[in-house]
Order: structure tokens, then C-alpha cells, then sequence
């Protein structure tokens, strides 16, 4: 290598990435939501009205169940660490340790519920799967739809096993052995209107699912 090329790499700045709670710091002065993929804020993409009853169906269905249990649902605003500095905030999770309430991120959680938004998809069935997965602590992973009832149900029964995965219908029952509950999958559908999607030749069907790419470069706002 040249003296030049040396003098040139020597030049590079390398851009310092933030860690998991020099985010939460940023995140807790924002008015929008965001999630960090271990190197920048991502923001999360809106919702509608079905995701937000289904979210709040979700709480509904689980706070009864496990009054009396060792165990409380949080969501959506406690976050998960996932692999690494990354950070997720499910729309509900479980927990079944005690920790501060000033804490933001949920020690041990057992189970993770994300609701599909209309952009969300790849996120939800990808990336997310991949880092639930890598959480010991993590035996239930369930993804709820929220343009159709359905429901899948990734389940293990220990720590660093692979999931499996169910697909649940309107009819079906959502099991949470661990905490010995049931959830009825209509019960978190309760009070939602499904829009009836008609395409025509001059009216184009529904876009597809994307991935946002909406990202925040740390370096501008350091906490």
C-alpha cells in the first residue's frame, strides 16, 4: 500500500454507532415511534384502526388470564433487547419477572405479540422472527393479521430450541402452555371491520407489503 492510500485510510472517520440506551434516551424526547437496529433509529411505520383494536384486544384478552399468575403483558410501549443493541416495542408482551417500573426494557420476556401493519409484513415474518428467536428467555412468538383474521403461532418448548410454527384461523385457540392460558383467536378480533377489497381494471388491487427504509442517522442528534 502507498504512502497516499495510507494517508487516506487514516483520514476515514469512522461514524460511532449508539448502544441500546443511548437510544432510549434519544426515543424518550420524540413525539413518533422508533425502533434501533443495532446501528440507527428506525421509525416504525402507522397503523389504522383495526391494528389499534387488535392492540387493545390483545391487553384485553391477557390481563384477566393472568390476574393471580406471576406474570404481567406490557406493550406497546416497553421494549425488548433483542440480538445485540437492537431494540423492539411489540405491540404486547409477557413477562413473569419483577423489575422497576421505571425500567424500559422488559427483563425475560415469554411471549411476543406483533400486529401486522399494512407495511410491516417482512419485518414481522423476517427480521423480527429471527430476533425473537435469539432471545432465550422468548418461547412464544405470535404475528396477528390485521387486513384478515388470521393468526401464526411460533412456539418452542426451551430456550435456544427452533421455533414452530402454526397457523391459526378465526376458529382456533392461541395456547400459551408456559402460562397455561388460552385466548380464543376471535376474541382479539372483537369489534373489527375487515375492508372489502374489490380490484377492477381501472381500480389496481392493494400494494404489496414493503419494508420501511426510513431511518434516522445517529450523528445528527446524538444523545
Amino acid at each position: 500500500m502507498s504512502a497516499h492510500a495510507r494517508q487516506r485510510r487514516m483520514n476515514v472517520v469512522v461514524k460511532p454507532t449508539w448502544t441500546a440506551m443511548q437510544f432510549l434516551d434519544w426515543v424518550a424526547t420524540q413525539e413518533e415511534r422508533y425502533e434501533f437496529d443495532g446501528m440507527r433509529p428506525v421509525a416504525m411505520t402507522g397503523g389504522n384502526a383495526n391494528h389499534s383494536r387488535i392492540t387493545l384486544n390483545i391487553h384485553r384478552a391477557l390481563a384477566p388470564r393472568l390476574r393471580g399468575k406471576p406474570c404481567s403483558n406490557f406493550g406497546p410501549d416497553l421494549g425488548i433487547q433483542t440480538i445485540g443493541e437492537k431494540v423492539r416495542f411489540p405491540d404486547g408482551l409477557i413477562t413473569c419477572t419483577k423489575f422497576p417500573g421505571t425500567d424500559r426494557i422488559a427483563p425475560n420476556p415469554v411471549a411476543v405479540f406483533e400486529v401486522v401493519s399494512p407495511s410491516s409484513g417482512p419485518n414481522d415474518h423476517n427480521l423480527k422472527l429471527a430476533e425473537y428467536q435469539a432471545v432465550a428467555s422468548i418461547l412464544t412468538y405470535v404475528i396477528i393479521e390485521s387486513a384478515i383474521a388470521g393468526v401464526l403461532v411460533y412456539h418452542r418448548d426451551g430456550a435456544n430450541l427452533p421455533f414452530t410454527a402454526t397457523p391459526l384461523t378465526a376458529d382456533g385457540t392461541i395456547e400459551l402452555p408456559l402460562l397455561g392460558i388460552q385466548i380464543p383467536v376471535d376474541e382479539l378480533y372483537e369489534d373489527v371491520e375487515f375492508a372489502e377489497i374489490v380490484a377492477t381494471a381501472d381500480e389496481p388491487g392493494p400494494a404489496p407489503d414493503v419494508e420501511t427504509d426510513e431511518q434516522i442517522d445517529p450523528d445528527a442528534d446524538t444523545p
